[in-house]
């Protein structure tokens, strides 16, 4: 079965490749709707390291899509079904305690390999994962916030049980997301939001307190924090988290910067800070 696949060959260009699906195991889908993730920006505006660029390229971007079954060889769904792609390709390596996602051989699609920019998709029948009652434009969007159901799950397993106020530092989409995962998760706790943008705070009308960065109370504080601030933003938001966050609390840290940043290693050990 001949396939098309849209691969990103150098910043701003895309070329068609041909390339032939074996209809004797997996399951075979068709994209239906896809998001588009920062990564995937970077990537086509050219601005990730040039060193990177020329050891990823060529590759078909996208790693959140929604799609309907076309083919199963496993018989385990119906033709039409609607499902949702599981961009990780697991390590062959089985550690006990370690997630999928970590593994050294873990292979992760739109990061070096082909994403589900083609016209159909083949994936083993264990990274799809069927929906139901949801839109297929907002089923893509489920690897998004499967991020923030992660960074959620790890923190509820590391951090000390006081949680009266927890913080996050961005007013962007994942930290949306992610309040609204930890609202859900975890009701009897405060959830502040700590952004740049006032507008976008005002988005975020279902938390119990938003602030500015320049406009922060003197004596706030919070038991743990979430950075989702990403890039240059990085550095700040890490810098004002450890300076009110109280001690022994735990900091997930979420936000990607391509350049090193540094952080204040001093007050993390005087506080006994937790990263994660």
């Amino acid at each position: 079965m001949i396939n098309h696949i849209y691969q990103l060959i150098n910043p701003g260009v895309i070329s068609v490749k041909y390339d032939d699906i074996d209809l004797d195991e997996g399951i075979i889908v068709k994209p239906e709707y896809m998001a588009v993730c920062h990564a995937d920006q970077r990537y086509y505006m050219g601005k990730r390291d040039a060193k990177i660029l020329k050891r990823k390229l060529p590759m078909a971007l996208i790693h959140e899509c929604s799609a309907q079954v076309v083919f199963d060889s496993t018989k385990t769904y119906n033709i039409g079904q609607k499902v949702v792609l599981i961009p990780n390709v697991p390590s062959s390596l089985n550690i006990d305690g370690m997630y999928e996602n970590y593994g050294k051989d873990v292979k992760f699609l739109s990061s070096g390999y082909d994403g589900f920019m083609r016209e159909f998709v083949n994936l083993p029948v264990d990274r799809v994962v069927p929906f139901y009652n949801m839109s297929s434009g907002l089923a893509s969007i489920s690897e998004f916030v499967s991020v923030a159901v992660h960074a959620t799950d790890r923190f509820s397993k590391c951090c000390q049980k006081l949680r009266n106020r927890i913080g996050i530092w961005g007013d962007g989409s994942l930290s949306f997301v992610l309040a609204n995962v930890l609202k859900e998760t975890f009701p009897d706790s405060k959830i502040a939001v700590i952004g740049r943008n006032r507008l976008k705070l005002m988005q975020f009308i279902f938390v119990d307190e938003t602030y500015t960065t320049d406009n922060i109370p003197g004596d706030f504080e919070v038991d743990h924090a979430f950075e989702c601030a990403g890039g240059e933003g990085s550095y700040y938001a890490i810098d004002d988290i450890i300076r009110y966050i109280n001690p022994q609390g735990s900091v997930m840290l979420m936000g990607v910067s391509e350049n090193k940043i540094a952080i204040n290693t001093r007050d993390i050990l005087e506080k006994g800070l937790t990263f994660v």
